[in-house]
């Protein structure tokens, strides 16, 4: 059990934060201890490896797909950091990479814009299970942007040069030659200061966005976005957009809504998928919403 987890190849090389392995191990020392057999020199040996390291503010989560890949993300061990939220994978993200694995025809050889990509995981996810031709990671933090482009090389992908932030080292990570298909850019984008020619070399199929619905003073931004990319479409016509929220607020959720009603956005609800695939336990209240503008 010990070598299935916390000495795994992968954790080894990409350990999970040091807090978490303490506790971990020292719940399993407790647990081994009260059936009364002979004490294990291993679990000790990795206890004590793990007490002697430092804190850190960064550390590493390994996600496993259905698909046997894993989508490893280098993240901060606290849910705001250096002035952003952006830095941590939340639950939103998540469930929307759950939903499109399970519908990766929405994605299969399309252009895919997602907004507010933070550190990646749910474009890595989609890049690795649902085939897009080309995937457009976004974001306007500095220290996301640049996280998120060691993220997307970290899995086995390189971008393409004269990115926003290109990544010039060869690709290296889990079976990196499987996934140089994807064409994959990250951009720089703030919703409230676009210019049109950077939307125009967009071209989406299809627009996604995980935990952006979080704040009042950004949803008439994110809306004013959405509204304008329906101009820039891939083909000339609006793309599809999927937008997924924990609902933490529900009066800052339903300004969304009420927003979007105000602006002639339709939207309707996207039923919950039918089983879950990264998660065992129950999740908080995740809703993905399709917008038709």
């Amino acid at each position: 059990f010990l070598f299935q987890t916390i000495l795994h190849p992968l954790c080894v090389k990409y350990p999970p934060p040091t807090k978490y392995r303490r506790g971990f191990l020292t719940e399993l020392i407790k647990k081994h201890e009260a059936t009364g057999a002979e004490p294990l020199d291993e679990l000790y040996d990795a206890l004590a490896g793990v007490l002697n390291e430092e804190d850190s503010t960064r550390c590493y989560k390994n996600y496993l797909l259905p698909m046997g890949e894993c989508v490893t993300l280098s993240e901060s061990v606290t849910m705001i950091s250096e002035g952003t939220t952006g830095l941590v994978t939340w639950d939103a993200a998540l469930h929307l990479a759950e939903w499109a694995i399970e519908n990766s025809v929405v994605f299969s050889n399309r252009t895919v814009l997602e907004l507010g990509s933070g550190v990646g995981f749910t474009g890595i996810a989609i890049c690795k299970a649902c085939h897009p031709k080309r995937y457009v990671f976004s974001d306007c933090h500095p220290r996301v942007l640049q996280e998120l482009a060691e993220n997307i090389h970290l899995n086995g992908f390189v971008l393409e040069p004269g990115t926003a932030h290109h990544v010039q080292m060869e690709p290296h990570g889990q079976d990196a030659a499987k996934h140089q298909t994807p064409a994959l850019t990250v951009a720089e984008l703030d919703w409230g200061s676009f210019t049109e020619t950077q939307l125009s070399d967009l071209q989406p199929d299809v627009v996604i966005a995980a935990d952006v619905v979080y704040d009042p003073e950004i949803v008439l931004a994110l809306i004013g976005m959405l509204r304008k990319l329906s101009a820039f479409g891939a083909g000339g016509k609006p793309p599809e957009v999927f937008i997924a929220s924990t609902i933490r607020n529900p009066d800052t959720y339903h300004l969304f809504q009420a927003e979007l009603d105000k602006a002639g956005i339709r939207w309707q609800v996207i039923p919950a998928h039918s089983h879950s695939i990264l998660f065992d336990d129950v999740q908080p209240n995740v809703t993905i919403l399709q917008l038709f503008t």
